[in-house]
């Protein structure tokens, strides 16, 4: 692949699996929470990623336990944080940000947030959208609309970098132009993302967008 410009005015990032590699404490506490409540736990994981935890027990508690379910979940994550890290490149990326209009838009409710943010070492923006701040989660474009009416920049002006269908999912809809990593989910999955690459070391910050470099 040879070198490719995203023209963007703002940068919009998914969190989870995008900037921090959780995928382990995701695992052992779906698994717990999932034995608690007599739910299938490969069944529940399969499709979780990048979705909001309420809209995922959703569709295995009934109506009302729906509430109580999901805040368990929300529990068990923010108690754990053991192997959170941030993924290959996303530090120097972030570095190069600060000055550019940016936001966060993630599945996480905003305790969660602050949790693995501060266990990977990753900076704040201005912006933050949180599952608190919508009321349809992804792959609904909700949250990455809001995050560029807050910034002031059209969302066709927007670069999106995520990892999961739904995300993808959302950033197009959203009208934005999506650059997708394959840091939870293989290519083909991701097939509807503008660019694809293995992770964020390949991408710099331009003056009017992002960067990927070719192979």
């Amino acid at each position: 692949m040879s070198p490719r410009k995203i023209p963007a005015a703002a940068v919009l990032l998914d969190v989870d699996g995008t900037l921090i590699d959780s995928t382990a404490v995701v695992e052992r506490t779906a698994r717990r929470w999932a034995a608690e409540y007599g739910v299938d736990a490969d069944e529940f994981l399969a499709d979780a990623h990048g979705r909001r935890t309420a809209d995922r027990v959703a569709e295995f508690l009934p109506p009302g336990r729906v509430a109580e379910g999901a805040a368990r979940l929300d529990e068990l994550e923010a108690a754990d944080t053991e192997g959170v890290v941030a993924l290959p490149g996303v530090a120097d990326l972030l570095k190069t940000l600060n000055g550019r209009p940016w936001a966060l838009v993630t599945s996480m409710d905003r305790p969660l947030l602050d949790v693995r943010r501060r266990a990977a070492g990753l900076p704040l923006p201005e912006v933050v959208i949180t599952a608190e701040d919508v009321r349809h989660g992804k792959p609904d474009p909700e949250g990455y609309l809001l995050a560029a009416r807050r910034l002031g920049v059209a969302p066709r002006d927007c670069a999106i970098v995520e990892d999961s269908p739904a995300g993808v999912r959302a950033g197009r809809a959203a009208g934005g132009r999506v650059l997708a990593v394959t840091t939870s989910h293989p290519a083909a999955a991701l097939a509807e993302a503008d660019v694809v690459v293995t992770d964020l070391t390949s991408v710099t910050v331009t003056p009017d967008g992002l960067l990927v470099a070719g192979d």
